[in-house]
């Protein structure tokens, strides 16, 4: 049965003419509905909705708001099989994982209750004679929210829960690909007691974005895509005088050292490299292999796992892959492994050809495995988003690092080995903002904060945890004197 969805404006559904988008169900290929993307009257009204909302929003005391977000939390765990299906429908990866990034999401909602304890500022007596000083944090005003394909629950739970707790109000403009679940979040938030206005969601492409980059009642614009579109988003609302951080994409390298349980090791790559047919910022999609002997090895085991590797629909039990987002993804990934053989790496995998008995229209691709990846090769610099592995062989540890830290991406990385102390020199000396010591994909808990360095983000706060709150809040410092003997004009500079 087809569906329309549309936007989520001052507590209520919105509909709009114009133009919109067809939505696709990623593991049959048929189409399940249509998307109505905003135009700027749409944009206008929700920046509108936000606007008024603020002031009485902002004076809820913090108590209040976490109270509300309590509720919130309560309502996400009752519906967190639905919320789960909802993605899986449109996304198509499997109803395990689509669960585990909604619990993701939940764990922030659960940080941000805590939020009179987050807000609170410090205070210092005696600054000078009969002076103190103490700082505040306070909201921003109308913040925005642009989230990606991949996880249509989880990014949007990092980032509006957080800035509403902090006292602002927002804009959420989910993707296009898969927006129905931005709707079921923002009706439970209103059902939590959420006053109409705090929470909007616009549907919309490039137009509705450019919208809201510009726009002055935007106070601060966060972004999760790719890192070309994460570069635009971040010049242009910068350029706007808006607060941003645009996370951009990812070549997550994983190293692996002779010492390093190889069994385990496999098992955690294949599962972070094929989970969720590759679509994720934080997927291992290079594997550092020190030492020729291990590289083979592990090529063979992980050559014979991935045989094994069940793919189909993501509401199906015990698929470990379900399909790609689109045709024309999938097409993107197909580009990448003939270009990979084009540039001389050995294809030991080939998933290009596999297609579903049952679902021969569903956008599947199986797994690929490349080995002997150079650093010269787009298959190795460039983010592909999909179910492709690539092995690269080094000499040494002192090589393996080089090579991680001299990519131009830094979001995620790893090591394997049972060596305490190169684990720890790995940790210290890798130019990447998130880093596992056999975990091989290491997004921080929610009370920690998420975001890579160099080209993976622009802007210098990270999401969620101590940050989050940094990002949604501007700090006010108060110095005040209480004078009992007015004593007259003082031209100089205070001191102690």
């Amino acid at each position: 049965m087809s569906y329309q969805v549309t936007h989520f404006i001052n507590g209520q559904t919105v509909s709009s003419s114009g133009r919109s988008l067809d939505l696709y169900n990623p593991a049959t290929g048929d189409v399940i509905g249509q998307v109505t993307l905003a135009d700027k009257k749409i944009v206008e009204q929700a920046i509108a909705a936000a606007k008024a909302a603020f002031p009485a929003w902002a004076a809820t005391t913090p108590t209040k708001r976490a109270r509300v977000l309590f509720k919130f939390k309560a309502l996400l765990e009752q519906h967190l099989d639905e919320l789960a299906a909802l993605i899986t429908q449109e996304h198509g990866k499997t109803l395990t994982d689509a669960r585990g990034s909604v619990q993701r999401g939940i764990d922030v909602v659960e940080y941000t209750c805590g939020i009179p304890d987050h807000l609170k500022g410090t205070y210092a007596e005696e600054v000078g004679t009969e002076i103190d000083s103490y700082s505040v944090r306070q909201p921003l005003g109308v913040c925005v929210g642009i989230t990606p394909f991949n996880f249509p629950a989880m990014i949007a739970l990092w980032m509006f829960p957080m800035a509403i707790a902090c006292g602002n109000t927002f804009i959420l403009k989910p993707s296009e690909k898969d927006p129905i679940c931005s709707i079921r979040l923002a009706q439970l938030a209103k059902e939590a007691g959420v006053p109409d206005g705090v929470i909007n969601v616009v549907q919309g492409d490039k137009e509705a974005v450019d919208l809201l980059l510009t726009h002055p009642d935007i106070k601060a614009v966060s972004f999760v895509g790719s890192t070309p579109v994460a570069e635009h988003v971040y010049q242009t609302a910068s350029a706007h005088g808006k607060r941003t951080q645009a996370f951009g994409g990812a070549k997550n390298h994983c190293v692996v050292m002779p010492d390093a349980d190889i069994n385990q090791t496999v098992d955690a790559i294949v599962g972070a490299a094929y989970g969720s047919a590759g679509e994720r910022c934080m997927a291992i999609s290079v594997v550092v292999v020190v030492g020729d002997k291990l590289a083979n090895d592990m090529i063979e085991k992980i050559k014979l796992r991935v045989s094994t590797l069940k793919i189909g629909p993501g509401t199906e039990p015990h698929v470990e892959m379900g399909p790609l987002i689109t045709q024309a993804h999938w097409e993107r990934v197909k580009f990448y492994i003939d270009l990979g053989i084009k540039e001389g790496a050995d294809l030991v995998v080939d998933g290009r050809d596999y297609k579903s008995k049952e679902y021969p229209n569903g956008f599947y691709m199986g797994p690929s495995l490349f080995d002997k990846v150079t650093p010269a090769m787009r298959i190795y610099r460039e983010e592909i988003f999909g179910p492709v592995l690539s092995i690269v062989r080094a000499a040494d540890f002192d090589s393996a690092l080089k090579l991680v830290n001299e990519h131009e991406y830094g979001n995620g990385t790893a090591i394997f080995t049972c060596d305490g102390n190169t684990a720890r020199t790995f940790a210290t000396k890798v130019q990447v903002g998130m880093v596992g010591v056999n975990v091989p994909i290491p997004v921080p808990v929610a009370y920690h904060s998420f975001g890579g360095w160099k080209r993976s983000l622009f802007g210098d706060i990270h999401m969620h945890g101590p940050e989050g709150v940094r990002f949604y809040t501007k700090l006010k410092t108060i110095t005040q004197r209480w004078l009992k003997n007015p004593t007259g004009s003082d031209f100089n500079m205070p001191t102690h």
